[in-house]
């Protein structure tokens, strides 16, 4: 086997291990960026509706206080404020969602679905968790979830929602007596639960991914070439050389011109030495001809 054929083969084979190697990690953090991209969407749209519901607590509902007495208004109310003003983030961007999932809800919009229900009932199996992430297929593609608990930490929460009797006639008026009472203090209720898709970041990871792995076989192709044309002028061309004289001379022919490399390299180290020993070699044979 030919020593430039040698060479390709071991450089073929570091490429292919090296390449494998940086794929599996690049792939790795990519896709792991991409879903830390998608977490952080999703923890700035709850900041956002923790946001509303502080403002319609603090400053909305103290205003509508009068008038509540007269007509329940939902928009006091800061659950429903935090969903409306997230709804209107939904007409340009539909596949995000907010929902505040409710297993006995006042209104009826905030019920839990089937797996949002089981969301809800890990909270209310550990009440020490502060959230709860993972990944569901939807219509649209995959979709990365946020959930955190929604508890009754204050009994001002139990007067719209302990007993019919306790609660605003305005309010029952709205939503009537059946659904949203007999919650207690420390109970999770539902959840808080943002949606956001993944299938934009995740694309965008494996895009990426494909145009490092042409890139970097791109270079490898480059590096090949490069190697393979110093290999051929610097060592194949002057060794090949150097063994034709060699086995010129091996047949008698000692006038075959020598072939002299410049540097001080070991390939012209090597021509030197057999030059001298062709030399020794021609004055050896003049000498037994005498």
């Amino acid at each position: 086997m030919k020593l430039i054929v040698k060479f390709n083969l071991v450089f073929l084979l570091i490429f292919a291990i090296g390449l494998t190697v940086a794929a599996y990690i690049s792939r790795d953090l990519l896709e792991r960026n991409a879903r830390d991209e998608v977490l952080q969407n999703a923890r700035i749209m709850m900041e956002a509706a923790l946001a509303t519901r502080t403002y319609t607590s603090n400053q909305v509902r103290p205003l509508l206080e009068t008038q509540m007495k007269y007509e329940f208004r939902p928009q006091s109310v800061p659950a429903f404020a935090a969903t409306e003003q997230l709804n209107d983030l939904r007409k340009k961007f539909a596949d995000y969602s907010y929902k505040e999932a409710t297993l006995n809800p006042t209104n009826p919009r905030d019920r839990v679905s089937d797996w949002e229900s089981e969301i809800v009932n890990q909270l209310r199996r550990d009440p020490e968790r502060v959230e709860i992430i993972g990944e569901r297929e939807t219509l649209t593609g995959r979709a990365m979830y946020l959930a955190r608990p929604i508890q009754i930490k204050s009994e001002a929460c139990l007067t719209c929602h302990s007993t019919v009797d306790a609660a605003p006639k305005t309010m029952i008026e709205l939503y009537g007596p059946a659904n949203g009472f007999g919650w207690k203090l420390n109970e999770v209720v539902g959840a808080q639960i943002v949606s956001v898709p993944m299938t934009l970041p995740i694309k965008r990871s494996e895009d990426t991914f494909k145009v490092f792995l042409i890139s970097l076989t791109a270079v490898f192709a480059f590096i090949f070439v490069a190697l393979n044309l110093m290999l051929h002028y610097i060592v194949i061309w002057p060794v090949t050389r150097l063994s034709h004289i060699a086995d010129e001379v091996s047949l008698g022919k000692l006038d075959t011109p020598g072939f002299a490399v410049k540097g001080s390299d070991e390939i012209a180290a090597l021509a030197g030495s057999f030059e001298r020993m062709r030399t020794s070699l021609m004055q050896a044979m003049k000498m037994l001809g005498e």
